[in-house]
């Protein structure tokens, strides 16, 4: 909890600050950024799952600096062990007592890089700490600082000498995304970026504080939801409960987690209640991760974004007329504060007849498209092919 407030339009404000801040080092679609940022104003923790040298790591610590938090790498290794995550007590000779010595979970942005490289029970010191944002050591309880986020990175390609995240703590990720490869002007870019600087790791400098962050994790916790738009979220969870394709469908602390995501998605958004769309536009993000296949479906080839967005096609979508402004007309203020507003997801108003023909779209944070997943399981996003589950077709988006 914070004593700084922030109202919608400076919290879609700062949302844009920071990613326009993280894109100055980073190539990165605008759906992954909205993802994340949606997560961490959740108060929830990302899973970045992505083939090596996608940028997932750097990624994580240009984000922890746009936001001014403290940031950690843990490189996660078979010989890990639980206390080098949380730390330990440890005996002080002058005193004659114990002292707590601090591991380096206790930071605000931790990344957990590669890991699904240690062990289970190292896996397993992070749970605690995920759920509650505190650690036990020797029966002690030691909170965590807030805020408090779990980056974490895997490789889902390479399997030697991996163990396999178990259920339980996937299910503590609010969010899984993926980086992809960039496509040509991306690569074209990332070259540019490195040529400008003599470092071989990017660094930005912060654009918030940790009270804004903190201030814009409370502001999503006051986000209006229609009971039509709650319903929403868990008949979809129900829809892949009963596909016969899983064995394990979207928990009830998984809906709770989405709830909470589409919540802060409309933070972002710039504004103060919830619609479908944000629903839509987060399931595969927040749900995909939690569901466990059936042998079958694995064998046969089926992946847990097909179901989701299976389930997104058979429930019906609820038609919501919040008790708030008209969404058109309550769009958040351009940077000047007057005339005509560029909201934060890039979207411009339908009664903008006056703008400049030359005037450029703004890219929207949350990548332009009404819940399709724009990218494409670490292959070339410059037009290839996308798969055949419909998600993206000849003119949409991307």
């Amino acid at each position: 909890m914070t004593d700084q407030e922030l109202t919608v339009d400076e919290a879609t404000e700062a949302c844009l600050d920071v990613v326009e801040r993280v894109e100055e080092a980073v190539v990165v679609e605008r759906s992954v950024l909205f993802e994340t940022l949606s997560a961490v104003i959740a108060r929830g923790h990302v899973l970045v799952e992505d083939v090596p040298g996608t940028g997932k790591t750097v990624l994580a610590r240009v984000l922890a600096e746009s936001l001014g938090l403290g940031f950690t790498r843990l490189q996660f290794t078979p010989d890990l062990l639980p206390a080098d995550v949380t730390g330990s007590n440890v005996y002080n000779e002058h005193d004659r007592e114990f002292e707590f010595a601090e591991g380096p979970v206790f930071t605000n942005v931790v990344l957990a890089d590669e890991i699904n490289r240690a062990p289970p029970k190292t896996q397993a010191a992070l749970l605690e700490s995920m759920e509650e944002g505190q650690v036990s050591v020797d029966g002690t309880t030691h909170d965590l600082p807030e805020p408090f986020v779990v980056v974490a990175t895997q490789n889902p390609v390479e399997q030697e000498g991996t163990f396999r995240l178990p259920e339980a703590q996937r299910d503590r990720f609010a969010v899984k995304t993926s980086m992809g490869y960039p496509d040509v002007d991306g690569e074209m870019d990332l070259l540019d970026k490195r040529a400008s600087r003599r470092s071989l790791a990017p660094s930005v400098d912060p654009v918030v504080d940790p009270d804004t962050v903190l201030a814009l994790q409370d502001l999503a916790e006051d986000v209006r939801v229609d009971d039509k738009v709650r319903r929403y979220i868990i008949d979809i969870a129900r829809e892949t409960r009963e596909d016969g394709r899983t064995d394990i469908g979207v928990s009830p602390r998984g809906v709770q987690r989405v709830f909470e995501a589409v919540r802060a998605g409309a933070v972002v958004a710039g504004r103060d209640y919830a619609t479908p769309d944000d629903v839509k536009r987060l399931a595969r993000a927040t749900m995909a991760h939690r569901l466990v296949m059936t042998t079958e479906a694995t064998v046969e080839g089926v992946d847990p974004e097909r179901v989701i967005s299976d389930a997104l096609s058979a429930v019906d979508v609820p038609a919501v007329s919040p008790d708030a402004p008209d969404p058109g007309g309550s769009a958040p203020r351009g940077r000047d504060g007057e005339g005509d507003a560029r909201p934060v997801d890039g979207r411009e108003r339908e009664s903008r007849s006056d703008a400049a023909p030359d005037e450029p779209d703004r890219p929207r944070v949350d990548g332009g498209d009404d819940g399709r997943d724009s990218r494409s399981d670490g292959r070339d996003r410059s037009g290839g092919d996308r798969g055949d589950d419909g998600d993206t077709e000849p003119g949409d988006p991307v």
